[in-house]
């Protein structure tokens, strides 16, 4: 039986909506350098092999890319502290920009926390900021979501934002997700958020 091939140009992700966010700006932000997206299925198990893919011989490139919630440190922590068991030394703190570390005994090592490596937040905090600003139908989407009574609410407080994007998702010509809104071009790619995201995706991979 033969083992799977080493992937040289790795990203971690936490889930398939992310995968598919990144794989959708690439695509728009084309040519992009070569690598490969793994979804983990959730924080746990992408901090639990963060240490073995960083070790992994031969490989050139690992990028981590997380969701900070509500804790930016916490969660810079949890990665850097999975990092240092591989015998990588990133620094104490985030960069501004997403953190592209490049030593003689180990992988280029990138790491982004969403939204922008210093405001708590998530995916969907990401994505919102691709909402052009001129969109009259976001507030609408916002005020809809804010008005559904606590006890008709299905989904979790910290869900609300999802929630909102979902409902102005639902008013495209053609409703989707929020990958392939980027490739409809109703979710703008050029905005200073995204353009630092794939500046960073293309220094890591380059």
């Amino acid at each position: 039986m033969h083992s799977a091939p080493m992937v040289p140009r790795l990203l971690l992700v936490e889930g398939r909506t992310d995968y598919h966010v990144v794989k959708h700006i690439c695509e728009r932000h084309a040519p992009m350098p070569g690598f490969r997206i793994k979804a983990a299925n959730g924080i746990d198990p992408l901090l639990k092999a963060i240490r073995a893919e960083a070790q992994v011989a031969g490989r050139y490139a690992l990028g981590i890319m997380v969701d900070t919630n509500t804790n930016v440190e916490g969660r810079w922590q949890a990665v850097t502290n999975r990092l240092r068991l591989a015998r990588v030394n990133p620094p104490r703190r985030p960069e501004r920009d997403g953190l592209v570390l490049v030593g003689d005994h180990h992988p280029r090592i990138g790491i982004w926390l969403m939204p922008d490596n210093g405001t708590a937040g998530a995916i969907e905090d990401f994505v919102k900021r691709m909402i052009p600003a001129s969109d009259v139908v976001w507030p609408l989407a916002q005020e809809f979501i804010a008005a559904i009574p606590d006890d008709a609410r299905a989904f979790k407080p910290q869900k609300t934002l999802r929630a909102e994007i979902h409902a102005w998702l639902s008013t495209r010509s053609e409703p989707r997700l929020m990958a392939a809104a980027i490739s409809a071009n109703d979710l703008d790619v050029q905005g200073q958020n995204c353009k630092a995201f794939v500046q960073w995706l293309q220094c890591l991979f380059q």
